[in-house]
């Protein structure tokens, strides 16, 4: 039996074109970006080659690109650095950041720092008016971390006006876009001031740990990981080279398919949320803005069942569907939900993200609605 992935913004399969062009880096080309000698030099010449195609996809410099692990280890070293660097005392935030952004600011929080949970609306966007009445009257230094796309909802925050906001008060913004990277326009020129962003190659077809942080220029703040100082000083330990390439070629991937893509899956989850209504009716309803300003790729569906969502989750499992009951990025634990419960959602729904790719297709939407037919 084929099986199914619908779980797309947990992780993505690696591009074809993307494995081809890491692999001479893990082959031939290993040598390290630290030495002088000749296999040093074309590994840095890869590595910064990949530096500026990034950096040009989200129009910085690349001079502003620092790489990293990924998502959790950028967004630590911008939340920690800030308050580290920049005299920030208050940090605006929502209960329902990714946990490498809410745990850290917890983190923050413990050694003194002022943390706000900025009020959410009922699909889970940051209320811009409440953060300006915040930023208003906020004393000092402010970090605003807002993510653009929720990565359980799919619900996206309008980042430009954030940043917009954030400027008129002089406020730090950070914004993770892990789930949105390569799949919407981003441009920190021109939605400037973007102060802090986070990206990761994971989540469009690149290969897993290796990720971004962008620092805007004139910024300094200090490494998370001490060491060799590598990172111009900001995130020492010899670079993952092969996988910065990979991710260079992911972006380009994405960027030049963006249009057909988004326009392919969208299709798929309209086709998803018809025969969902179809076939369930008034027992299944949808989490986040999913008629509005959603991610296209995800949908978190509720259902009215005596099926615990563990046990939906491991019957489609054995149907062949891969799926979610929110973010994977719990160690491998299913846990209620905190996002959904911010939502005040009641505790006899079962929820299931769903997330798409451009390798999924038509039938084997049908092939779910069937097995969830016969599971609830």
């Amino acid at each position: 039996m084929q099986r199914i992935y619908f779980d797309n913004a947990a992780t993505t399969a690696i591009r074809e074109e993307v494995l081809t062009a890491m692999l001479p880096f893990l082959r031939q080309q290993y040598g390290n970006p630290s030495s002088i000698h000749a296999e040093g030099r074309a590994a840095r010449a890869a590595l910064e080659k990949s530096r500026r195609n990034i950096a040009r996809a989200i129009g910085a410099k690349p001079s502003e690109l620092f790489f990293t692990s990924g998502g959790s280890e950028a967004n630590n070293t911008a939340i920690k650095g800030a308050v580290a660097a920049l005299g920030v005392k208050t940090i605006i935030s929502t209960e329902i950041e990714h946990a490498c952004v809410r745990n850290s600011v917890g983190q923050m929080q413990s050694q003194g720092i002022n943390c706000i949970d900025l009020p959410i609306d009922g699909f889970g966007r940051a209320d811009l008016g409440q953060l300006r009445a915040l930023l208003a009257k906020t004393q000092g230094k402010v970090l605003v971390s807002l993510m653009h796309s929720n990565n359980e909802l799919g619900t996206l925050n309008d980042i430009a006006t954030i940043a917009a906001l954030c400027e008129e008060f002089s406020a730090y913004f950070h914004t993770d876009t892990v789930q949105t990277l390569g799949y919407y326009p981003i441009s920190v020129k021109e939605m400037a001031p973007i102060h802090f962003m986070s990206g990761s190659a994971h989540k469009l077809h690149g290969p897993k740990g290796v990720g971004f942080l962008y620092v805007r220029q004139g910024i300094q703040i200090p490494a998370l990981i001490a060491g060799g100082g590598q990172e111009r000083q900001l995130r020492s330990g010899t670079e993952n080279v092969a996988g910065i390439v990979g991710f260079a070629k992911a972006v380009d991937l994405a960027l030049a398919q963006m249009p057909e893509h988004q326009a392919q899956i969208t299709g798929l989850k309209t086709y998803l949320i018809e025969q969902l209504q179809a076939n369930f009716g008034e027992r299944v309803s949808f989490n986040g803005d999913w008629q509005g300003q959603s991610h296209y790729k995800v949908l978190s569906v509720n259902f009215q069942t005596e099926v615990p969502t563990d046990m939906l989750l491991f019957k489609l499992d054995l149907a062949g569907i891969s799926a979610s009951g929110g973010s994977a990025c719990s160690s491998g634990a299913l846990k209620g939900s905190r996002v959904l419960a911010a939502l005040g959602l009641p505790d006899e729904l079962r929820s299931l993200r769903l997330s798409f790719s451009y390798e999924n297709t038509k039938e084997e939407i049908d092939r779910c609605i069937a097995a969830l037919l016969k599971i609830v």
